[in-house]
């Protein structure tokens, strides 16, 4: 089950976009609670705490405890340079409400997978799932085996065991993760072109 993550949070006092600059320059980060029915509570956090939060992999699919209330955090913007925190969403949610959680896929027994010993490449098509779960059992990630697996082999969505009580948010189709592909031949006109691509360095040498 995926860890309860807990930030320290104080109320905004003032909006705005004069008041966001304001905070960050502070080293703190705007965010907003929201659902259940109440109003929108304008919160800020530490950035250096929120940081490390967001580094451990897992911040979308954990709940967060904010100043005693349970929390989904639903969005982050960040600055399209520095990729600093401007902003972040959270849900408001009850112990066992039922939520949707993305949750990072993890792929193990490499090793004992006859198709990657053959030179097969693991194509992942999906590195996170969404899935429909109690809240006070999110899963930290989903763990697929890829023992026994062959080159041409899919995993779809019905072979992952899922935690209990867990359902796909997508219902309609049984739709694939990962896929083990043939490795990659090289034909006879990727070849030439490397060849004259070669030839091309030599020149540029000599020249």
């Amino acid at each position: 089950m995926s860890d309860t993550i807990t930030l320290a949070a104080e109320t905004r006092d003032r909006a705005g976009k004069g008041a966001s600059r304001s905070l960050r320059r502070e080293g703190r980060v705007p965010a907003v609670i929201y659902g259940q029915n109440k109003e929108p509570a304008g919160i800020h956090l530490e950035e250096k705490e929120l940081v490390k939060a967001l580094m451990t992999g897992h911040f979308f699919n954990s709940v967060v405890m904010l100043n005693g209330e349970r929390t989904l955090p639903k969005d982050v913007a960040f600055h399209p340079v520095t990729d600093r925190p401007l902003h972040v969403d959270f849900l408001r949610i009850g112990e066992h409400s039922t939520v949707t959680v993305a949750v990072p896929v993890v792929f193990t027994d490499e090793d004992e997978s006859r198709g990657l010993k053959q030179g097969g490449v693991l194509n992942i098509t999906r590195h996170e799932v969404e899935l429909v779960v109690d809240a006070a059992n999110i899963p930290a990630e989903l763990t697929i085996s890829l023992k026994g697996r062959e080159i041409g082999d899919s995993i779809h969505i019905s072979d992952v065991a899922l935690p209990k009580g867990a359902q796909p948010a997508i219902e309609d189709r049984d739709f694939a993760i990962a896929t083990i592909v043939p490795p990659t031949v090289p034909t006879a006109a990727d070849e030439a072109a490397d060849a004259d691509a070669g030839a091309a360095g030599d020149d540029t040498a000599e020249g």
